[in-house]
């Protein structure tokens, strides 16, 4: 049983939808999983030597949504070195919009800075495309927990 924080970024709550159904999954496979809406740098440590799911959409000109930015900025300024942390990321927009995706690939980008290990590839979701988003993210966290399980 490995130990899982969900980390969402969320707007209009399709992440949040995602991040729930991620938890269902992943509880389900035996995981101990919470999922934390307005985290702190503090909560995110706890995690740093077991596992993270961020699930962010983007807003505006490509930036994070309000609510995870504090845990970014956070993380950036004094997260330190986490090698041991192994995380995914899925990352909602909208491919009309410039900068499709790009609140999950700035958190991606600063977990790749400090040390940390992706598991599978970050998952881009495509909201013209796909207007109930857990149709696409389900099936991706089910792989991603198996690659959990063989660790």
């Amino acid at each position: 049983m490995a130990q899982i924080g969900v980390f969402v970024g969320t707007v209009y709550g399709n992440a949040l939808l995602v991040a729930e159904e991620a938890e269902n999954i992943l509880r389900a496979r035996g995981h101990e999983v919470n999922v934390f809406e307005e985290a702190t740098l503090e909560s995110w440590l706890d995690y740093r030597e077991h596992f993270v799911l961020v699930v962010t959409s983007t807003t505006g000109q490509g930036q994070l949504p309000d609510a995870i930015v504090p845990l970014y900025a956070a993380l950036r300024e004094s997260g330190g070195y986490q090698p041991a942390l192994r995380y995914g990321v899925i990352a909602l927009g909208d491919s009309s919009y410039p900068n499709f995706c790009a609140g999950g690939h700035l958190f991606d980008a600063l977990l790749q800075e400090i040390g940390a290990k992706r598991l599978g590839d970050v998952l881009e979701i495509d909201a013209t495309e796909h207007p109930e988003p857990e149709v696409i993210s389900c099936p991706w966290v089910e792989a991603w927990a198996e690659r959990i399980d063989a660790q």
